[in-house]
């Protein structure tokens, strides 16, 4: 039962054959058994149980909502009432969210139960999830490897089946890569697409709430609640929402898949590269026009990304000062109080970022660094709007290489920066792009493919991942 996606089981949900409190105690039992994965750090057991008996009641009265017992768990870097919301940080250790993110409402509204909170890279810096302050997660596939980060719990839960589906945040490809390394689907949306109120802001012109699923019908069902305007969100689009769920059901003749070339270089592991382009053999075979296309800027992207990405960092973290909430130590005086606590509560990782950020924002180097990387931005967006000429969506592998070993990039942060070398280009178009698994190396490593279309076409993508799927 727990290793099913929630739309093949949602008639029986609707039925009373299957209970929100027997599905709620079944993944319970699975967390508990798999709790070595390190994917969660914090369980909500009573809060779960509580709400699965009021849904059964809920649902024996007929009223109720469109995600009626789905179990989900969500990144500890969205805001939820009441609950402990650490970022992954110790800075944050012990803070508790006094509101709801407007998707955890949405969710809620519609009878979704939320089962944890997820472990992640500290503040979602990091790609391999060994960057969370308090342990770092397993990948259930090989639990010697990373599931990937910054989003590695959520991608665990699903892929171990703690959790039927998960919330993630992707500002570089912490949706979609550590997809592609568990061997799940990775949905990062539009920007502006899906509200942010209530997610800790790590880059504020990057950070997108994704969806991490079994299914592509799960997906379609979580984006069209999440989906939509929000008075309490300025950078919220106001864009038509459609029924994502009505379109799935469309085959391929007539698409055009463009192959950006510069993905296909020395850096990619060539299992990878070989079973991409088996699976665009398939698509092709089933009508789709494969299209050489050039992304030309692609080799700047990953440089670009981390100095604005960066440079907003060392801005939004700024507000962390031991003075209005999280970590404080030293009382000495005013001066060692900001020293101690920041020392003390940020991880290795987050303070590279924040001295790599505010040193592109000082006066002397702004020019040289931060406003020439939000030039090249500019470029690589103009890449996809030329691209997108010559065809309907973009595809690519996600990853350069499968999960790599625990330890493997922990001395090496240029080898973690370059593991996103696909997954950066999207966020700074604002682009939409998913991730989804179409085979196994050798090893049985998942392999994930990432899909790119232009705004607000998250239906074309979630259309063609299925059909992918379906082959």
């Amino acid at each position: 039962m727990i290793e099913q996606d929630y739309c093949s089981l949602k008639d029986q949900i609707a039925q009373g054959n299957v209970t929100c409190e027997t599905l709620v105690e079944a993944y319970l039992e699975q967390i508990d058994q798999k709790s070595h994965l390190n994917a969660y750090l914090s369980v909500l057991n009573n809060r779960a149980r509580q709400r699965a008996h009021f849904l059964d009641e809920k649902i024996a009265a007929g009223k109720a909502g469109r995600l009626a017992g789905m179990v989900l768990a969500v990144k500890d870097i969205l805001a939820m009432k009441d609950t402990v919301t650490t970022c992954g940080s110790k800075i944050l250790e012990h803070f508790v969210a006094p509101y709801d993110a407007t998707v955890i409402e949405r969710l809620e509204a519609e009878d979704a139960i939320i089962i944890g909170k997820t472990n992640m890279d500290e503040f979602g810096m990091g790609s391999t999830n060994e960057n969370s302050a308090y342990v770092p997660v397993k990948n259930p596939v090989d639990e010697n490897r990373v599931p990937g980060g910054s989003s590695g719990g959520s991608a665990a839960a699903v892929a171990a089946n703690m959790a039927m589906a998960a919330l993630g945040t992707d500002t570089g490809g912490s949706v979609r890569q550590p997809a592609s390394w568990t061997g799940v689907i990775g949905l990062r949306p539009t920007y502006g697409r899906i509200s942010r109120y209530g997610l800790v802001a790590f880059a504020s012109s990057l950070d997108t709430i994704g969806i991490l699923s079994k299914s592509v019908e799960d997906c379609a069902a979580l984006l069209q609640v999440m989906a939509g305007p929000d008075e309490l969100d300025m950078t919220c689009s106001n864009h038509n929402v459609p029924d994502y769920q009505a379109v799935l059901d469309q085959d391929m003749k007539g698409l055009r898949v463009g192959l950006p070339r510069e993905f296909f270089d020395s850096g990619l592991d060539s299992h990878v590269e070989e079973q991409i382009r088996k699976t665009l053999d398939e698509m092709e075979k089933q009508g789709a026009e494969i299209v050489d296309i050039s992304l030309p800027h692609t080799g700047y992207g990953v440089a670009t990304y981390y100095l604005i990405c960066t440079a907003e960092a060392s801005s939004n973290l700024a507000r962390y000062d031991g003075v209005r909430f999280g970590l404080r130590t030293g009382n000495e005086d005013l001066n060692r109080m900001y020293v101690d606590s920041r020392s003390q509560g940020f991880g290795q990782e987050v303070k590279r970022r924040i001295m790599l950020g505010s040193y592109v924002l000082s006066a002397g180097y702004y020019d040289a660094y931060y406003r020439k990387a939000q030039k090249v931005r500019t470029l690589i967006r103009q890449d996809f709007k030329n691209a997108f000429k010559q065809c309907d969506v973009i595809a690519g592998p996600t990853a350069p290489t499968v999960a790599p070993l625990l330890g493997e990039m922990t001395d090496d942060p240029m080898k973690m920066y370059l593991s996103d070398v696909y997954t950066v280009l999207a966020p700074m178009a604002g682009i939409p792009s998913i991730s989804i698994p179409v085979a196994q190396d050798p090893q049985g490593l998942p392999i994930g493919m990432q899909l790119t279309a232009p705004h607000f076409e998250e239906a074309k993508l979630l259309s063609v991942s299925k059909s992918i799927l379906s082959l």
